[in-house]
């Protein structure tokens, strides 16, 4: 057997397999061989059946598997054993007039190799907020904590300073779903005025258009998906089934013993102490995902490099279950492209900076997920024991494995953009971070 592969240029390779007969000839007689002990040929007895029957009848059949078989093997030896940096997979060229009844035969692959590329994490400098809650967040926090553990007082008439609970609904969209909210979420003095003096049991007419100062409201009201709900312009119903008003909790121990466990907070500084380091800390891992992002998107727009486009478009045409046209292939590709780029970019960022995932580490990972959630449903001190069971049954599920290791890949990665990335750091406040990455319809 001889392989041999020549470069069409630096992105496009052709691989030529040459099997002889003396590659294959000994393994396809012994299966002929074991075919004459079996077959069931009418006319003679088990094992006599004559051997230039057995092969007129199965040898093209055997042959046929057995040179493919030593294609496959062969074929994929050679391309790991040159330590070949391939795209897609090897596509067979068709020969026309190909002859099954010759001793030795001839195969043509077409590859499409990985480019070679530079990536410059100091090119462009990339901003990595530092999110701070103001005293305007804390104190609405504070609030809030007041509304919740406050004393509720039923009544039958709607006032501005009433919480109502009702439901809205839209025939047309579906929508029917159950929300509780204080009228301050309301924008504007004339969506405010229809709830105003209206009664339990009514039910008031609304256009969703600017009906919440926030649209993330209306989104968790409604219950409609975050791209249908900018720009949302319907008419819905509310059915107003409760009106409450809420007389604020006092901020004293007791209160602060409920919220912080017993002791740990005594006065309404330390309780504004506390709201600031929690929600900071959440702040920590939205400023981590806009960085990964924004590196990311940084890396694919400036790491220029060239793909064999028409090889993989070929590849793709075949790859799935069923046959693309070209038209459908074109398309796949130019959906596939960015995300092909990113992969080619974060396997070199991985390779040129020895980024691993190893099994303590993502089973220290895990543990660090279950704790975290154990700590949500008020489970604050978990033994070793009890997360490394936990963490077993998870690791031993494949599903979770690929899951968490992409995770995990995703930290290290951010640790290495904030250790060589050129960043520019912007401290701000939760409300202007929003603002800044989202803009001001979020």
């Amino acid at each position: 057997m001889n392989i041999t592969k020549n470069n069409i240029d630096d992105l496009n390779a052709v691989v030529t397999v040459e099997i002889n007969k003396e590659d294959y000839s000994d393994k396809v007689e012994k299966i002929l061989v074991d075919y004459k002990k079996t077959a069931n040929i009418p006319g003679f007895r088990k094992g006599h059946v004559p051997m230039g029957l057995v092969k007129k009848q199965y040898g093209k059949t055997v042959l046929v598997d057995e040179v493919n078989k030593l294609l496959q093997e062969n074929l994929n030896k050679y391309l790991v054993d040159e330590k070949l940096d391939i795209l897609g997979n090897p596509l067979p060229r068709m020969q026309e007039e190909f002859d099954w009844e010759a001793e030795n035969f001839s195969f043509e692959f077409e590859l499409g190799l990985a480019p070679t590329f530079d990536i410059d994490l100091k090119k462009n400098a990339i901003t990595q907020y530092a999110i701070v809650a103001d005293d305007k967040m804390i104190d609405g926090q504070v609030e809030n904590i007041r509304k919740q553990y406050g004393k509720l007082t039923s009544q039958d008439e709607v006032t501005k300073e009433s919480e109502v609970t009702g439901v809205f609904t839209n025939e047309e969209k579906e929508i029917e779903n159950n929300a509780t909210f204080s009228l301050d979420k309301l924008e504007g003095k004339k969506n405010k005025d229809k709830f105003i003096g209206a009664k339990v049991g009514d039910t008031i007419e609304l256009n969703t258009k600017k009906l919440f100062e926030n649209d993330h409201d209306l989104m968790n009201f409604l219950k409609v998906a975050h791209d249908d709900v900018h720009d949302l312009d319907i008419e819905v119903s509310f059915k107003i089934n409760e009106a409450n008003t809420r007389e604020l909790a006092e901020l004293n121990q007791e209160l602060f013993d409920k919220l912080f466990g017993e002791g740990n907070v005594s006065n309404l500084e330390e309780v504004k102490a506390k709201i600031k380091e929690d929600a900071e800390k959440q702040f920590v891992q939205q400023s981590d995902q806009r960085l990964l992002n924004d590196v990311t998107e940084e890396l694919i727009e400036n790491t220029k490099f060239d793909l064999p486009a028409n090889f993989l478009k070929k590849w793709i045409q075949s790859a799935g279950e069923q046959e693309l046209t070209v038209d459908q292939a074109e398309e796949e590709y130019a959906k596939s492209e960015k995300g092909l780029r990113y992969q080619l970019i974060q396997d070199r960022l991985i390779k040129d900076n020895e980024v691993q995932v190893q099994f303590e580490d993502l089973k220290a990972f895990a543990m660090q997920m279950i704790r975290a959630q154990m700590a949500q449903f008020g489970q604050l001190n978990p033994s070793d024991k009890e997360l490394e069971d936990i963490a077993a049954r998870i690791l031993s599920n494949q599903d979770e494995v690929r899951r968490l290791t992409d995770q995990l890949l995703s930290q290290k990665l951010l640790d290495l953009f904030k250790e060589k990335a050129n960043l520019k750091k912007k401290e701000v406040t939760y409300e202007n971070f929003v603002k800044e990455v989202y803009g001001d319809s979020h």
